[in-house]
């Protein structure tokens, strides 16, 4: 070894050592066919096209319904708090079906009674019916568009006899004698009323005379709780007599309500603006809890015949 390299290795010495980088070389290898990326199947796109179908049909459906709402629908729905006043009309309606059904079922013995004590206490039929004045739906029938044909509708509507409300029968076991108001018309019952039966007396009082009524409860004329339904000659003359006595008619009439449970049947003027200062309360408080209140105040009078005239 030279004397230059003596010098060389002896100045390594003292210095560092660097690591070596190695390198490497690829090498092409064969891929199998289990590693190779899936193609997508027939089926896979299959499925794919429909979800896409599918997207636009919900999208289509939404765009119709939308225009249905804004053209079809009554306006009242677009109000404020006028879908949970449907809710709730709805559960009541349930409740009425449910009500009325069960109503039919347990009277039935009592009705089978009544009638036969009917039969054997006076002549005449064991049913009698009247019309009766409902509730006004004509307040709500207006929507944003207008169809073919509407026009000449509301034309033959207001050719009609305006009784503020629709008209509808019931019917009522028979309290009075055979054609009690064939003489005098329609006029209301007074206190000891010689037209009443002996038996008349105790189903007004206990309110059997109503049972039949459940049926009209199950048509949809009436509902379990709400004003009275009264005849159309009455409706008539108090619209024009006593205040407020119209908007009784803004809600479905019922088998009962506040005014009877509190005050009775009508006898004159006054105390029918008694019972209108009732309904009206009642149709401004009504509520489910506020029916079934009603219900079982009703189950009183029944049951004592307090309350009722």
């Amino acid at each position: 070894m030279s004397e230059n390299n003596q010098k060389l290795s002896a100045s390594d010495q003292s210095s560092y050592a660097l690591s070596s980088v190695e390198v490497y070389y690829g090498v092409a290898q064969p891929i199998s066919v289990a590693d190779a990326p899936a193609v997508p199947s027939r089926r896979l796109g299959f499925l794919r096209d429909l979800k896409f179908l599918l997207g636009e049909f919900v999208g289509l459906l939404f765009i119709a319904l939308s225009t249905a709402y804004i053209f079809v629908m009554p306006a009242s729905l677009a109000r404020r708090g006028q879908l949970g006043i449907m809710m709730t009309n709805a559960i009541k309606r349930a409740l009425d079906l449910f009500g009325s059904t069960v109503g039919l079922v347990l009277a039935a013995p009592i009705m089978l009674i009544v009638a036969m004590l009917i039969k054997l206490d006076s002549k005449g039929p064991v049913l009698y019916s009247q019309v009766r004045v409902g509730e006004n739906r004509r307040r709500r029938d207006r929507r944003y568009g207008q169809w073919t044909g509407s026009a000449e509708r509301r034309n033959r509507d207001r050719r009609r006899e305006d009784l503020y409300g629709r008209p509808f029968r019931i019917w009522k076991f028979r309290t009075m004698v055979q054609d009690a108001e064939k003489k005098s018309g329609p006029v209301w019952a007074t206190k000891n009323d010689p037209r009443i039966t002996r038996l008349g007396y105790f189903l007004r009082k206990t309110r059997l005379d109503e049972i039949p009524q459940f049926w009209s409860v199950l048509k949809g004329d009436m509902s379990l709780v709400g004003p009275r339904p009264e005849r159309p000659t009455f409706v008539r003359d108090l619209s024009e007599k006593v205040e407020g006595y119209r908007k009784r008619l803004d809600v479905k009439p019922g088998l009962t309500g506040l005014a009877q449970v509190e005050h009775g049947y009508d006898e004159s003027l006054a105390s029918v603006a008694r019972k209108v200062q009732y309904d009206l309360r009642y149709i401004q408080e009504r509520s489910l809890w506020t029916d079934i209140k009603i219900l079982l105040k009703t189950v009183i009078v029944v049951v004592t015949g307090r309350g009722a005239n």
